[in-house]
């Protein structure tokens, strides 16, 4: 029984997760300003490590945890490079 309830709840979490990928997705094009852009892409990447997770619980390995942390670590730098760009419109000083 506590099979298939995770089961169906890991199921359930890749559904709420890709939903929400889509919806920050639909945020990055249509977003009115450079600001708003770059928040939903933040949001896009922690929202694809997450479905990386779930991923990983599924299946049991840890190929999906490790690429979930490489994402993260890739999405941080962007964030704060793109933050950097848009208060001064360069990010070498």
């Amino acid at each position: 029984m506590s099979a298939m309830i995770l089961s169906s709840a890991i199921l359930a979490a890749q559904i709420l997760l890709v939903a929400a990928m889509g919806c920050a997705a639909l945020r990055v094009l249509r977003g009115p300003r450079a600001q708003d852009r770059v928040l939903a892409l933040d949001t896009l990447y922690v929202n694809g490590a997450m479905l990386l997770l779930v991923f990983g619980i599924r299946t049991g390995t840890t190929h999906y945890f490790e690429a979930a942390l490489l994402i993260s670590l890739l999405g941080f730098v962007a964030t704060a490079a793109l933050s950097k760009f848009l208060m001064r419109g360069e990010v070498i000083e």
